[in-house]
């Protein structure tokens, strides 16, 4: 049955400026992280990506290793968006990334010139498109000079393969320094992709000072605490559950500690009329220096219930600060690492 986009796509969906650009972001993206994968029918992607676009989210979040396999949301995206999106291209923001270990041998990961620059033709490839909105670095190389991770950013834009440079978890100082080298090259850098989530509140107070400073914009990725800011881990680990997987969240992320807080965050939300996941979003998009907050979806009613956090975006000065007396680092941060701080 062929898709018709809804009418009313951007009747109620909210778009932030990113940083001093002209490009206009959703207040929530979403990501292909997980579920889009050959471990997952493609109809089930289909339908998410189709109510995804309906409620007014115009932008899609890839990398080049996300699967599984590696290569498949790529793949799986590039097939739903022949047969549903190709005609609504020039609404859509399609993103992907270089940076982790995507194929065998010294350059089929980090940051070096050949690596980035091969890896972006492999995923327009497989997604079948001239171009991607925005190319990241998805982490920062220690071994490798910025100047030939960003220098191949750069490239890729020049070359019409990309028309934003974006960045992946770096430090501040060294988002700092990436944003001065892209300057430098004619290139501005348009947005930084953090981990952030009132768990894991690293970004705050220099990350988000540079790029409020710079002029850069920034989609937070994880607001869920890798679905630890969520209703499913309140009474322990469900069976199917990411951290019953070992996906992205360590089952010792669940201790009681981290348990009391996620408990006392969850009331803070029932006595906003929000669930858990929805204040997690809400928070996130406090700050102005945040354009949008990536989300994951599994199916469509929980896509429908996150989106719903845009329902309730305010805070009065005592939620805030009931919620920061629980909202604190919590040792879940996974992309520490990758920052180069």
């Amino acid at each position: 049955m062929t898709y018709v986009a809804a009418t009313d796509r951007y009747d109620r969906m909210p778009y932030r400026r990113c940083g001093r650009s002209g490009l206009l972001l959703p207040a929530v993206s979403l990501g292909l992280w997980h579920n889009f994968g050959h471990d997952r029918p493609l109809d089930g992607q289909r339908e998410i990506l189709r109510r995804a676009f309906d409620l007014g989210v115009t932008h899609f979040d890839l990398a080049n290793n996300y699967g599984p396999p590696y290569g498949s949301a790529e793949e799986n995206f590039g097939r739903i968006m022949r047969s549903d999106l190709a005609p609504y291209r020039d609404e859509l923001i399609i993103s992907t990334k270089a940076g982790y270990d995507m194929w065998p041998g010294p350059y089929g990961e980090w940051g070096s010139r050949k690596y980035v620059l091969a890896s972006l033709d492999q995923s327009l490839g497989r997604m079948e498109l001239d171009y991607v909105d925005i190319f990241y670095s998805h982490r920062l190389d220690p071994d490798t000079p910025l100047e030939e991770t960003m220098g191949a950013l750069d490239t890729a834009v020049r070359q019409g393969k990309a028309l934003y440079a974006g960045i992946s978890s770096y430090s501040a100082e060294r988002t700092e320094e990436a944003a001065r080298i892209l300057r430098e090259l004619g290139t501005p850098l348009l947005i930084h992709q953090p981990s952030y989530s009132m768990l894991n509140r690293w970004v705050e107070p220099d990350l988000l000072e540079v790029l409020g400073r710079e002029g850069i914009g920034s989609i937070v990725f994880s607001p869920l605490g890798q679905g630890m800011l969520t209703d499913k881990y309140l009474d322990g680990i469900p069976q199917g559950s990411r951290a019953s997987q070992g996906k992205s969240l360590d089952p010792e992320f669940l201790n009681e500690d981290n348990l009391a807080r996620v408990r006392a965050l969850n009331e803070i939300a029932g006595r906003r009329g929000q669930t858990l996941a929805q204040l997690a979003v809400a928070w996130v998009l406090r700050d102005p220096r945040v354009t949008s907050a990536l989300i994951g979806a599994s199916s469509v009613p929980q896509l429908e219930d996150n989106v719903a956090a845009l329902d309730r975006l305010d805070f009065s000065p005592e939620e805030l600060a009931e919620i920061d007396r629980y909202a604190v680092d919590s040792g879940i941060n996974l992309w520490a690492r990758s920052s180069g701080a």
